[in-house]
């Protein structure tokens, strides 16, 4: 399935694509870099997932539930100013938020190679928090963390909060808390350049190898495409699958449309097909630990006021508005959960 390219050219354009990841493609930011968590030894990184591909069969999907369901979050406060949260008083206490994220996930949670610093949608939500809490947006430690240890990190209580591009379902309700949706993705998928296979349809009836990581719902609905004929492959994150899809062990890569974006904007020969429709909605939360409802409504007032202020927009612009388009209209909360 690779594309009819020369393999020198084909080495070029992965040589181009390593250069461009060292420029660090995003703008640089005024936030200090914070200490880093290496990936644990005991977890696949994307350079050992690169080399020691396999075929995998996924886990079963979780069972469907009413999106209204899923999107449901606690009231917010009325105000932030005088919260009675175990969490944050912890917080305040240490004196910094501790926040997992993802280190390479262009335009949602990337490291710019030129600062050293992680940055983007994501990261900039977690400054937020940490200014309304600590009223600094500096003081913040970033946990880099897989999507695979976005649930165990939040029930461990090593966490303050995950802001990794999460996608609220029932079944990850069972074990942690959201907050109100933040932003509506919608899963797709990433090919080569003239590359006739558009849609995981026709990727499944060309037999064709398609990667997602572990512990996403990309790869749930990745697995449902298994008996059409796709080949699933797994990486431990999307930076993996780019890497094996580089390297010609994989013909596509499906994910959030927002994820996807910042992969081709990486590879040259990569493209997300005009047009496509999503196959799935996926919408975003920060992740919480149970037990403190009132560090969730406090972030869900929080998200209220920049979602009515146009610092939301203003996150969306910075960071979305040129691989995806002006900004929508932000998602409203469901409130409602007891």
């Amino acid at each position: 399935m690779r594309a009819a390219v020369p393999g020198r050219v084909y080495l070029l354009a992965v040589l181009l694509t390593l250069v461009l990841a060292l420029a660090g493609c995003s703008v640089g930011s005024s936030y200090a870099t914070t200490p880093l968590s290496p990936y644990p030894t005991t977890a696949a990184t994307s350079s050992t997932a690169a080399s020691t591909a396999t075929t995998s069969t996924p886990a079963t999907s979780a069972p469907a539930c009413d999106p209204a369901t899923a999107t449901q979050t606690y009231a917010a406060l009325s105000s932030l100013a005088g919260v009675n949260s175990p969490r944050i008083a912890e917080i305040k206490k240490r004196g910094y938020l501790i926040a997992g994220v993802s280190a390479d996930t262009l335009l949602l949670g990337a490291r710019n190679a030129q600062t050293g610093v992680i940055e983007g949608f994501d990261i900039d939500l977690v400054h937020e928090l940490a200014k309304a809490i600590l009223g600094d947006a500096s003081k913040v430690q970033l946990v880099v963390i897989t999507a695979a240890q976005r649930l165990p990190k939040l029930q461990d209580g090593s966490l303050d909060v995950v802001a990794r591009n999460m996608t609220m379902t029932c079944t990850r309700w069972q074990s942690i808390a959201f907050s109100a949706e933040y932003y509506h993705a919608g899963q797709k998928v990433l090919v080569r350049k003239g590359m006739t296979a558009s849609t995981l349809d026709a990727l499944a009836t060309a037999k064709a190898r398609v990667c997602a990581p572990t512990g996403t719902t990309s790869m749930d609905k990745l697995a449902s495409f298994v008996p059409k004929g796709a080949v699933a492959v797994s990486a431990a994150t999307h930076t993996g699958c780019l890497q094996l899809f580089q390297q010609g062990q994989v013909d596509a890569i499906t994910g959030d449309d927002t994820v996807l974006a910042g992969l081709a904007a990486q590879d040259p020969y990569a493209v997300v097909p005009a047009g496509q429709q999503a196959i799935t909605a996926e919408p975003y939360g920060l992740g919480f630990t149970t037990g403190d409802k009132v560090f969730v409504q406090y972030a869900n007032r929080l998200l209220e006021d920049m979602k009515a202020d146009g610092r939301w927009k203003a996150v969306y612009d910075r960071w979305l508005a040129g691989p995806l388009g002006p900004a929508p209209t932000p998602p409203a909360a469901a409130y409602g959960r007891a």
